[in-house]
This record gives structure tokens, C-alpha cells and sequence, in this order.
């Protein structure tokens, strides 16, 4: 059986992934404004959102396939240090924006090196 950390771990990236890709697929008014922010094309929000999503379904399958974790860990560590770099360096935003991003890294990595 799992250690309870890492059902908790893996809800919460699940959770955060599925909201932040539907963010993008709706095209919210916050995701477009950071969109734009960032100076990345507009096709490229809709590839993330694709990616977080995949990731978050990878995840889910992770409850009863084991080694999916893995997988599913490296793509939103992947995905994450991404978006620490488009707030930080890409739309010079103030680290407190970049914070989600860092504890979604921090879950992913340690699940990443259980």
C-alpha cells in the first residue's frame, strides 16, 4: 500500500493540472493576459494545456499502474520548470507568481525521486 503522502501528492497534481488546462482551454481572461505576458504563440497554450492534461490522466492511471507515476511526475516536472521560467525570466513577473508553479515542481520531483 501507498504511503499516504503520495495519494496526497498525486490528488493535488491532478486537481491543479486539470484546472490549470481547462484555464487554457477556455482561454480565460488571466490565461490569455499571461499568454501574451509571456510572448509565447497563442497555438503553444493549447499544447500545455494538451500536455497538463495527458499528465493529469497519466496520474489518475497511476492509482492502479504504479510506474505511470513516474512518468506522469516527469512530464509536470518538465512542465513546471517551464513555467517557473515563463514567470520569472520570460514575463518578469514577481516570484510570488511563480510560487504555484514551484510547489507543483517541488510534489512532482519528490514523487519523482520516491
Amino acid at each position: 500500500m501507498e504511503p499516504i503522502w503520495t495519494v496526497l501528492f498525486q490528488s493535488l497534481l491532478i486537481v491543479m493540472f486539470i484546472i490549470s488546462a481547462s484555464l487554457k482551454l477556455l482561454r480565460t481572461r488571466s490565461m490569455v493576459q499571461h499568454w501574451s505576458e509571456y510572448r509565447y504563440p497563442f497555438w503553444g497554450m493549447y499544447a500545455i494545456a494538451g500536455l497538463e492534461a495527458a499528465g493529469a490522466a497519466l496520474m489518475i492511471t497511476a492509482f492502479w499502474f504504479p510506474a505511470n507515476r513516474f512518468y506522469a511526475a516527469a512530464l509536470f516536472a518538465g512542465l513546471m520548470v517551464g513555467a517557473v521560467h515563463a514567470h520569472l525570466f520570460r514575463a518578469k513577473h514577481k516570484p510570488i507568481m511563480a510560487v504555484n508553479a514551484m510547489l507543483m515542481l517541488v510534489l512532482s520531483v519528490t514523487l519523482l525521486f520516491q
